[in-house]
């Protein structure tokens, strides 16, 4: 881990080409940027190291080095990665210094939004990198986070955490290697309303949520259950800490090759059951949870940021008038982004771990099992 008196600077965007078999290098491209200032001065770093030269150039003996965050997307899909690089060039103590994207004219574009130079190519580039956002399709999550986690370098990987759970577990057991940080962007842990709902729940009843969105054509390339309805197993699994014992679970795949709706009920071993549905084929967005526990009843709007908390003061057998909680605007992503510099810097866990990122995965891998044995058992009572 990094210690407080160590600089983090930043490289962020997307990566033209980290492996030889990693993608396409077309599909990549890449921002740099610098001095995230240390919390008690101007320290050279001292244990950083150096990553992949294939990556970012070999830093030259006896310089003095600054860290650097580096956030990764694709060119053609780069809608996250942008905003990464967004939120990390308004931080006060970023310092944004270059772009780097596979497309000239990307390139050109996002360093002229940004203000800054632009480039082509990474191969080049010389110095340290110690921070990481990876924001690329899901397919590629693996093969572009292992090896910055190999070369020492903390990582904040989108949500789901990858593909498959091998994937993930090799991720879990680099970071745990290389002594560096990996944390998940399940970004709801940073909406207030969710906070605010975590704090109220004490033991789960109940859960309902709905997580619901017009069809955009971004994040295809994995179905439903891994693109949205992760986010609310993720929060689900923050809340019950019981085992899960039953899943029942349907979807269809309706425009894409993988399935676009999904409703899953689950049952939990302390009693609790949770019916939860996504879609990316609603006429209207919706990003409700709403949550039956033993001292109330408590519903997020993760869209509005609002609350409804209804209390069972003790003895009584009717619910308080419900306390309606506004949290006005709030952004997600920068919390997300602050939170991950913070635990490096403080030596803490991450806010969402690569553990959290795992056990979310799993069950989206359980609840898709579910979700093709139903298809394949109405399949052939068909045929």
């Amino acid at each position: 881990m990094l210690s407080q008196n160590t600089h983090i600077q930043a490289l962020l965007g997307l990566v033209p080409k980290l492996t030889e078999d990693c993608i396409h290098p077309e599909y990549w491209s890449a921002a740099l940027c610098r001095q995230v200032i240390s919390l008690q001065g101007d320290i050279p770093l001292r244990d950083s190291r150096p990553i992949n030269p294939q990556i970012a150039g070999t830093a030259k003996s006896g310089r003095t080095e600054k860290t650097r965050e580096f956030s990764v997307s694709r060119a053609d899909a780069g809608y996250l990665g942008r905003f990464h690089a967004q939120k990390y060039a308004a931080l006060p103590d970023v310092d944004l210094v270059c772009v780097v994207d596979s497309d000239p004219d990307r390139a050109a574009a996002m360093g002229a939004e940004l203000g800054v130079p632009h480039t082509t190519s990474l191969d080049d580039l010389p110095g340290r990198v110690d921070l990481a956002s990876v924001a690329t399709p899901t397919v590629t999550h693996h093969a572009v986070t292992l090896p910055l986690l190999a070369a020492g370098i903390h990582v904040l990987v989108e949500k789901p955490i990858t593909s498959t759970e091998t994937e993930a577990r090799e991720l879990l057991q680099a970071a745990e290697k290389a002594g560096v940080l990996l944390q998940v962007g399940h970004l709801e842990r940073f909406n207030p309303a969710v906070q605010t709902l975590r704090e109220e729940v004490r033991r789960p009843l109940f859960v309902e949520a709905h997580r619901l969105s017009r069809f955009s054509g971004r994040a295809t390339d994995v179905d439903i259950v891994r693109d949205l309805m992760i986010h609310d197993l993720d929060i689900l699994l923050s809340l019950v800490k019981a085992p899960l014992v039953e899943i029942r679970a349907t979807g269809v795949p309706v425009v894409t090759p993988n399935v676009d709706l999904a409703n899953a009920r689950l049952s939990f071993a302390d009693g609790c059951t949770a019916n939860l549905t996504a879609s990316r084929l609603s006429f209207k967005d919706m990003r409700r949870f709403r949550v039956i526990h033993t001292r109330g009843y408590v519903v997020a709007d993760c869209a509005s940021r609002q609350n409804q908390i209804f209390r069972k003061p003790a003895g009584a057998q009717d619910l308080a008038l419900p306390q309606e909680v506004e949290h006005g605007p709030a952004d997600n992503l920068l919390a997300e982004i602050r939170s991950f510099v913070r635990a490096i810097r403080q030596q803490q866990p991450a806010a969402v771990s690569g553990l959290d990122g795992l056990n979310a995965l799993q069950l989206a891998l359980k609840i898709n099992q579910t979700i093709a044995e139903e298809m394949e058992k109405h399949a052939q009572a068909k045929g």
